[in-house]
């Protein structure tokens, strides 16, 4: 570990294993932002947590010289939850792909995007599961012919931006691989919010899905007058875009789960509901 007065560069936060993603994959950029993000803000490496699942994009962990958890296939959010409740001071960031967070870990992300938990999640959207070469994911379009769908798609597929505003949210943003600076400001801008932070990064599988060419042609930024704290207008642009959009879609603030859990701790006794519901007012 470095001083505590040292000053952090990107290097200090790369572990000595290095990345076994395909060439051109865009997970490399999210890793790169990652330590961009975290060197802008200067935090400690032993004060940050990454909380993987399965997948390409849950190999994060690994190449970062913060602590790191590999969990279970789906498991990321109640694992990274736990680390929080535990440890409020450290920053924790989930890292997933839309397979990992949206399929067999979709019924914790309403509840952990509800209860408002302190972590900054990032989903890895290559519509493909990659590691397993190429079956349909959640995000997987309409139509398209996979190992899994020899007869193309019917499932319509999750909107992964949609949900996390339905969910509640409060930061939601939306970043692509081959913007780095953007994506690295966008993940530091999730990570000084407090509250739960959802981070949409379209990440492309150039083995088996989309190529950076297929969405070049398609992504925008967000207008210049957008305003972030318009709920009802994101939402609106969540279910009718045409393009992707990049940029923070929302930011809001409410009680955060894990000060309100601990600051019960300081309640004098005997427990008082309408003090605590106060809380959430």
């Amino acid at each position: 570990m470095v001083s505590s007065a040292a000053t952090l560069t990107v290097k200090d936060y790369k572990s000595d294993v290095k990345p076994t993603w395909c060439p051109g994959c865009g997970d490399f950029a999210v890793l790169s932002a990652t330590y961009k993000a975290l060197a802008d803000l200067q935090l400690r490496t032993e004060r940050v947590v990454i909380v993987s699942g399965i997948g390409c994009s849950s190999r994060i962990p690994y190449f970062l010289s913060t602590y790191g958890i590999h969990s279970l296939h789906g498991r990321a959010l109640p694992m990274a939850t736990g680390v929080k409740l535990s440890n409020p001071d450290m920053t924790v960031m989930v890292m997933g792909g839309d397979g990992d967070l949206f399929a067999i870990g979709a019924g914790h992300f309403p509840h952990a995007a509800s209860r408002n938990l302190d972590l900054t999640t990032v989903c890895m959207d290559n519509q493909i599961y990659g590691l397993t070469k190429a079956q349909a994911s959640p995000t997987t379009k309409i139509g398209q012919v996979t190992k899994s769908t020899p007869y193309g798609v019917v499932a319509k597929p999750i909107n992964p931006l949609l949900t996390a505003l339905a969910a509640g949210a409060t930061f939601v943003a939306r970043g692509y691989s081959a913007k780095p600076k953007l994506l690295a400001d966008l993940f530091a801008a999730g990570i000084r919010h407090k509250g739960f932070s959802f981070i949409h990064v379209i990440s492309p599988c150039t083995e088996f899905n989309n190529t950076y060419s297929f969405y070049d042609a398609q992504v925008t930024d967000l207008p210049a007058d957008w305003d972030k704290s318009d709920l009802q207008k994101a939402l609106g642009m969540a279910i009718t875009e045409e393009k992707p959009h990049l940029g923070i879609w929302y930011e809001t603030q409410r009680p955060v789960l894990d000060q309100v859990l601990h600051s019960l701790e300081k309640e004098t006794k005997p427990f008082d509901p309408n003090a605590y519901l106060k809380r959430f007012e």
